[in-house]
């Protein structure tokens, strides 16, 4: 579908335009095919909106006056503040807290940009709420005589929402409730609302975890007809679904997971052939064979987008018929899998591959515990109990070093952060915080799925047919920019020419600060200067992986987007459905598909990091008085931040700096004592006090007890990284073509053994 804004301002900008109807502009631009049509109308639509064009009594278009504007969602901070988050083409754009405008946190806006041109502006005023996103919130009910106010848990929300008593649903003071906001208010007042859920007393066990559930929109339980439509699935393999499908069930095949997963949904097969390449086979739960289009099963499991691993339960995008069931991968019974056969040489090239539909039977079901044991410890107790396994698990951590390597020499940055995993006791209270640990077995599996994701993608890019990627675009130039320029305060000095640095110098980087007390903080400052990664109907590649190609592919029972990749894989390699139909309904599909599951993932994320945060507090009011020592892992005007080693990270407000009168110094990332020439900045390691905590913020307050010295030791001496501008390879020209609608020149697919119809062999 083609992309007329820029082609339309280009007609509306010329010195002789004159105005045009729908019509006339139709003709102009050749948009006369349906799809361009909607395309054109849907670009109109969006700049009248953005007022950057005006349609006249005669439905002809005129530019609009110089006044800039912008549309996006109102991001609001719990200081009165906000950001306008606009989908693509500016920054955000910072809302003081009196050009707000009676908008809330999560309202879609129309903004009027304050200074420079559009898209150089960094702030602006709301000038009309275009409309109202957030309309339920779960808050703690304050009961009065004849009414009652909801108080928001949202801490970004920042009115109570006026209930009437007939609409309390006999909600009494201290109940958390679920409130569907019926009127917003046109001036100061409150807004209006009925409770339409109790779900308990604040103090109830799992009362906590379930707010933050239901405030994020997250279904627990499954609606009735997908229930009734998962009793029709079977709990074994039938005979007739094994037809036309690889038998590898004689093939000795394992998985390998943590100790408590329950939803197994990859497996691995590994051996060594004659010439001395691998044979790595990745089979994954054919969930898609289950999950039909369209049914009330699949619809839900779009609705959900993703599985939600919270602290105390997992709520599943499938029921846990499907997903601890017939479609996890467990051992000693059939199982329907998509399977994709690579042969690697000795260097980590896939130099053939397949994918294909398999039945296959699991024969061990591994822990990474015991894969550590046998490939770290050498351990012979566990090699003898596993026996028959331990030499293929030996062949695939050699293997898996091999594919390590290589993606160390593309330059793949790894971002190796201490992850805290709560333990919480049957009530949900928060008992101890552990450090996850990532051994050989983590990043074997870890290897093996990176490299199904990027087969299966560079094959189905190839192909051109309409298909759904996992994208993480190049950083920002002025963000990388900023990240560069605190890093000197390291003694890192980097050479570059902004957005066009390799993800190789990034992981130089890493190499520099690894084992250092500022490695964590310089890590998490990396990260952030990076864009998120996201769902993508377009193959633009993967930054941080470095790599061109990539998409999910591995894991359909937790991620609707694997699901979908499963589904067009069974269409056009399986089925050898490219009829022009298939490949516009997909064309139309994906897009939204890609959208929409973005979104769910990064709901799924603030909802797992709520909880997290809610019993590290929780965690803390335990250990109120108490010292710890700790690393500044952000400054700011109103204070720093301090994480400890279990990655609890807490607040020293500058009111709770005593001894001196500290200013903040951005550029440093620093507070600079006046009097006494202090100084705390990011990196330093400090003594804390725990002096508070607020469980309903989930903030942490701590206070400085052990003070740096005053002269803070110059840092250690570092190779300058000298950065080299990206070298754009013929294939990313192509890529970047293709997106423009451009066919590639004259590369010709690596991957061509599916679509040639090659490399197949002979199966038992």
């Amino acid at each position: 579908m083609r992309d007329f804004k820029s082609e339309v301002l280009e007609i509306i900008d010329r010195d002789d335009y004159t105005p045009l109807t729908i019509e006339e502009l139709t003709n102009v631009l050749d948009a006369h095919d349906s799809d361009d049509f909607k395309a054109l109308v849907k670009t109109l639509v969006s700049l009248e909106e953005l007022r950057v064009v005006r349609r006249t009594k005669k439905d002809r278009y005129i530019k609009q006056t110089e006044s800039k504007y912008a549309k996006g969602t109102l991001s609001m901070h719990k200081r009165g503040f906000g950001f306008l988050r606009v989908e693509e083409g500016m920054d955000d754009v910072f809302i003081p807290p009196n050009d707000v405008n009676g908008a809330f946190d999560g309202d879609t806006v129309l903004v009027e940009l304050k200074d420079g041109s559009r898209g150089e502006s960094s702030e602006g005023t709301v000038v009309e709420i275009l409309e109202h996103n957030i309309t339920q919130l779960v808050g703690r009910y304050e009961g009065s005589k004849g009414f009652g106010f909801v108080v928001p848990d949202k801490q970004t929300f920042k009115k109570d929402i006026f209930v009437s008593k007939s609409n309390n649903l006999g909600a009494v003071s201290g109940h958390k409730v679920l409130v569907e906001i019926t009127k917003f208010p046109e001036h100061n007042e409150n807004p209006e609302g009925h409770i339409t859920r109790i779900l308990g007393h604040e103090n109830d066990p799992g009362v906590d975890i379930l707010s933050i559930v239901v405030q994020h929109g997250i279904n627990i339980d499954f609606p009735t007809d997908v229930m009734h439509e998962v009793e029709s699935v079977p709990d074994t393999v039938q005979e007739d679904e094994k037809l036309g499908r690889v038998d590898l069930r004689d093939e000795l095949t394992i998985t390998i997971d943590g100790e408590d997963a329950k939803d197994l949904d990859d497996a691995v097969a590994v051996k060594k052939l004659d010439n001395g390449n691998f044979e790595l086979t990745v089979s994954i739960a054919d969930v898609s064979h289950y999950v039909n289009e369209g049914s009330p099963l699949d619809i839900e499991a779009y609705d959900r987008g993703t599985s939600v691993y919270l602290v105390d339960r997992v709520i599943p995008m499938l029921p846990h018929k499907l997903s601890n069931g017939i479609c996890s991968l467990n051992p000693d019974v059939e199982r329907l899998a998509m399977s994709c056969r690579m042969e690697v040489d000795s260097e980590g090239r896939v130099v053939d591959h397949e994918i294909f539909q398999s039945v296959i039977q699991s024969d061990y079901r591994m822990t990474y515990t015991a894969v550590n044991k046998i490939l770290e410890d050498d351990d012979e107790m566990t090699k003898n109990e596993f026996h028959e396994i331990t030499p293929m698990i030996q062949d695939a951590g050699e293997l898996a070093k091999i594919l390590r390597h290589k993606r160390d020499l593309r330059g793949a940055i790894d971002f190796d952060f201490n992850e805290a995993k709560v333990l919480v006791d049957k009530e949900g209270a928060p008992e101890d915080i552990v450090l996850r640990t990532r051994g050989a077995g983590e990043k074997l599996i870890e290897e093996f799925m990176l490299l199904a994701n990027e087969t299966v993608a560079e094959t189905l890019h190839w192909m051109e047919l309409p298909f759904i990627y996992r994208v993480h675009e190049d950083p920002k130039e002025d963000k990388l920019r900023q990240f560069f320029d605190f890093l000197t305060g390291f003694g890192i000095f980097v050479k570059g020419k902004g957005n066009q640095i390799h993800p190789h110098a990034l992981q130089e980087i890493l190499e520099q600060v690894k084992d250092t007390p500022e490695e964590m903080v310089i890590s998490t400052l990396m990260l952030r200067s990076m864009q998120q990664a996201r769902y993508s109907e377009e193959s633009l590649g993967h930054f941080g992986l470095s790599t061109e190609y990539y998409t999910h592919f591995t894991s359909p029972i937790r991620r609707y987007p694997d699901l979908m990749v499963h589904r067009l894989i069974r269409t056009y390699l399986i089925n050898k459905n490219v009829r022009k139909e298939t490949v516009d309904h997909f064309k139309e599909e994906l897009p939204e598909i890609a959208k929409h599951t973005s979104e769910r993932e990064r709901r799924a994320v603030d909802a797992e990091r709520d909880t997290v945060d809610l019993k590290k507090a929780e965690y803390m009011q335990q250990h109120i008085g108490e010292k710890f020592e700790g690393v500044i892992s952000g400054v700011m005007n109103f204070g720093m931040f301090v994480e400890l080693p279990n990655t609890i990270e807490g607040l020293v407000h500058v009111n709770n700096l005593t001894d001196d009168f500290y200013n903040f110094n951005e550029r440093m990332m620093a507070m600079l004592g006046e009097g006494t020439g202090k100084v705390f900045r990011i990196g330093d390691t400090v003594e804390i006090e725990v002096k508070d905590v607020n469980l309903d913020e989930r903030l942490i307050d701590f206070k400085v007890v052990g003070m740096p010295d005053s002269k803070r030791e110059e840092p250690r001496n570092r190779k300058p990284v000298n950065i080299k501008a990206k070298t754009r390879s013929r294939s990313h020209r192509d890529k970047v073509n293709e997106s423009r609608g451009k066919k590639p020149k004259s590369k010709k697919p690596f991957y061509k053994s599916v679509a040639k119809g090659k490399g197949k062999k002979k199966r038992k």
